[in-house]
């Protein structure tokens, strides 16, 4: 269960961060209103502290938050964005999901 929970805290951490930031360059990139950039703000400061909620240390669970927003950044474009991944973006995922599975989820 353990597990499970760490595993929603890096995907909400990583939407707010994600969210966040594309709030933002809706607000600059496509001229949307200026409350876009609060909200995203907002957002991108919440990220800052589901990150805590991890029991891990600093460095593992930053470099596995790294993994999960590699793979949603992927995701996301593919809803928001109409990006299709092709093979070697799915492949890398993968590799760095494993990854970052090993780096936080081993037993040591």
């Amino acid at each position: 269960m353990d597990v499970l929970k760490s595993i929603g805290i890096f995907i909400l951490a990583v939407l707010c961060e994600i969210g966040g930031g594309y709030l933002i360059w809706l607000w600059l990139k496509e001229e949307k209103p200026w409350w876009y950039g609060v909200l995203g703000a907002f957002i991108l400061v919440f990220y800052g502290v589901v990150a805590t909620w991890q029991t891990a240390n600093f460095a593992r669970v930053y470099a596995t938050y790294g993994g999960f927003f590699v793979v949603m950044s992927l995701l996301w474009a593919m809803k928001f964005d109409g990006f299709s991944p092709d093979k070697f973006d799915i492949i890398g995922g993968v590799i760095v999901l494993v990854g970052v599975g090993i780096i936080y989820y081993a037993p040591r």
